[in-house]
């Protein structure tokens, strides 16, 4: 390992020391032979010049044990870039000195000054951070796209708007189509996310980013507002949501798409609450009718309301069952009296080929024993818990004040738009109530559970209160509890 100098010109000044002066200054205070590192003619904006670039190899390669510069902006102009460079440094051990600016890491009044560097350091990223983030919602605001890949169906263009251009998507007619066929595929009856996906897949319609489709390429592609030809209806429909709508209602014209800001918690991989998005119209086309995109949007309600996880027939640890190679859930087959598992990836874009071996029986015999041997801990059932009825109908009567106030404050609203989004809301407050009703109509649960004397939908219900998952192998199984 040595000990290095580093040493930066833009242009030749007759007030700027030169390279030559800035390595010689720092040799003195090493005081000791130094490997140099020299770039000329390059500015200390521009982080790819040649010795900058080799130092950092020799850097990272363990080869340097101490750094000279001249000053700080020989080595860097930015703050934010430096705070960045130095994490490497310190990752590697280097120690720094800025002869000029009396600054050695190998000091405490050095360590402090860099402490000092890094708190600027974050407060510019931030700054950016914030600059960039203003930029997308405003934007967004002007129904512009934001910025970022086009969505599946759309490229990125231009158009032309009081004489200035903006950016704006262009519909990308082969995948419109396939766009169009997903949504009409789904609002079929009986039609569900992996038949409609399936179908896509036999059709040979490439999927957007990645070879085939699955329910959850299908799901993210059937919940975009960008994809609507918004009306009416559809600014009914979010400002039901409690959407903040920053567009007038004139602008849902039929034509245009919706661009929904905050869409996704990032963290929490869902979608987030809708009172927490922000929706404007596009200057862009949207792809499906209005009505046909409400219908799709009503269906993946409900699919959402009904978890349909684990709705299998063949075993009741239905939606359990994990391959232990991909993580895809393993589907059960019958023959007869004979049962078997495969994996779930095979028939998507992983093309798992895992030997997935598991006798059911047994499977369902081992769990079936451990599951009542916590039953057999638990205290006696205690009165039902309250459920979130309530909540739900509060909801209800909330988007209801939000309709009538869209209504209210808008001159040309129809009122047969408003009677039918009001009917869809009345539909899912009777469903509610009926749930309720099935459910206190339930006979109480007895003080102790016997799992095997269970009916079928019961032991599903027993077992996903106590059980995550059950990862499945070549002849070996891994419970995983909730408790």
């Amino acid at each position: 390992m040595t000990w290095a100098v580093y040493a930066r010109q833009s242009v030749e000044k007759q007030n700027s020391l030169s390279i030559d002066g800035q390595i010689e200054l720092c040799r003195r205070t090493a005081g000791s032979p130094l490997a140099v590192y020299e770039d000329r003619g390059y500015s200390g904006k521009n982080t790819r010049r040649p010795a900058f670039q080799r130092l950092l190899g020799d850097v990272r390669a363990g080869r340097i044990e101490k750094l000279f510069v001249y000053r700080l902006d020989r080595f860097s102009r930015s703050v934010a870039d430096f705070g960045r460079l130095w994490e490497t440094l310190q990752a590697n051990g280097v120690e720094f000195v800025s002869v000029s600016e009396n600054f050695d890491t190998s000091t405490p009044m050095g360590r402090a000054m860099l402490h000092i560097i890094m708190v600027f350091a974050q407060l510019e990223r931030e700054t950016t951070a914030q600059r960039v983030r203003d930029n997308y919602y405003r934007r967004a605001g002007l129904g512009a796209w934001p910025g970022g890949p086009p969505p599946y169906g759309y490229a990125i263009g231009r158009i032309t708007e009081g004489g200035r251009t903006a950016p704006a998507l262009k519909i990308v007619p082969e995948q419109a189509a396939a766009v169009r066929r997903a949504f009409e595929e789904y609002a079929r009856p009986g039609a569900t996310l992996s038949s409609v996906a399936r179908r896509m897949n036999e059709a040979s319609i490439p999927a957007p980013r990645r070879g085939a489709w699955d329910g959850s390429a299908l799901s993210r592609l059937l919940h975009g507002p960008v994809y609507v030809m918004a009306d009416r209806e559809v600014y009914l429909h979010f400002t039901a949501l409690g959407a903040a709508v920053t567009s007038p209602a004139e602008d849902f014209d039929g034509v245009h798409g919706l661009l929904l800001v905050g869409r996704r918690d990032r963290a929490g991989k869902r979608y987030a609450p809708a009172r927490e998005q922000a929706l404007s119209v596009l200057n862009s086309p949207g792809i499906v009718p209005a009505e046909l995109w409400l219908a799709c949007q009503r269906k993946l309600g409900r699919n959402a309301q009904l978890k349909n996880s684990g709705s299998g027939a063949h075993t009741w640890l239905s939606g359990l069952l994990k391959c232990a190679a991909c993580g895809y859930s393993l589907k059960v087959t019958a023959d007869g009296p004979r049962r078997y598992v495969h994996c779930g990836g095979r028939y998507s874009m992983t093309g798992c080929r895992a030997a997935v071996r598991a006798d059911l029986d047994a499977l369902e015999s081992a769990v079936q024993d451990q599951l009542q041997q916590v039953l057999d801990k638990c205290p006696p059932a205690s009165p039902p818990a309250s459920d979130d009825t309530a909540q739900r109908l509060e909801e209800l009567d909330r988007r209801c004040d939000r309709l009538l106030d869209a209504f209210s404050q808008s001159g040309d609203m129809s009122s047969a738009a408003l009677r039918r989004a009001l009917d869809r809301l009345e539909d899912q407050r009777r469903a509610i109530l009926s749930a309720q009703r099935r459910k206190a109509a339930r006979p109480a649960p007895p003080d102790r559970i016997r799992f095997k004397d269970l009916a079928f939908e019961e032991k599903k219900i027993v077992a996903r209160q106590f059980l995550r998952r059950i990862d499945v192998g070549d002849g070996c199984a891994d419970v995983y509890w909730n408790i």
